[in-house]
């Protein structure tokens, strides 16, 4: 069985999230969306919020093969842990490229088994970040075309 992981924060999910994750699921068996507890980091939801979210569009989209965990550390060890043999990155744009694949050197540094795979989301999507959809929300702006409206709904009830 042919298991990736696809870290983040995902604070919030968005669409170009789901993009990754479809292509995701259509080339391995399993793919466990692992959702990042990084103490350094001040989210705007907590790490069961995040998975409350993507656990919701899991049911919408009909997806079978995926799971939604959180983890906090080396995601080389919890891919160890899973028996992952793949990682899963988005690709927006060039300016991705050097900083994920210095991580993805490391991480095949740390755990040899494990492969990083690249996907990019559609073209539609590149500029989408959740920093830049959070900002967004803080401001009151409109979100409805980043988010799925259970999330827009969950970033809605959490600032106003």
């Amino acid at each position: 069985m042919k298991i990736a992981l696809y870290p983040g924060s995902f604070d919030p999910l968005t669409f170009g999230h789901i993009d990754i994750i479809d292509q995701s699921v259509k080339i391995f068996d399993k793919v466990i969306i692992t959702v990042a507890i990084n103490s350094s980091k001040k989210p705007m939801f907590n790490v069961e919020d995040r998975c409350k979210m993507i656990q919701e569009v899991i049911k919408i989209n009909k997806y079978t093969n995926v799971e939604v965990k959180s983890f906090e550390g080396l995601v080389v060890n919890f891919a160890k842990q899973n028996n992952a043999t793949a990682l899963i990155r988005g690709m927006r744009a060039v300016t991705d490229f050097e900083y994920e694949f210095q991580m993805a050197l490391m991480n095949k540094k740390l755990f040899p088994k494990i492969s990083t795979v690249f996907l990019m989301p559609l073209e539609i999507h590149t500029y989408l970040t959740s920093t830049i959809v959070r900002e967004i929300a803080t401001h009151k702006g409109k979100i409805d075309d980043f988010v799925p409206p259970s999330v827009a709904k969950m970033i809605k009830k959490k600032l106003y």
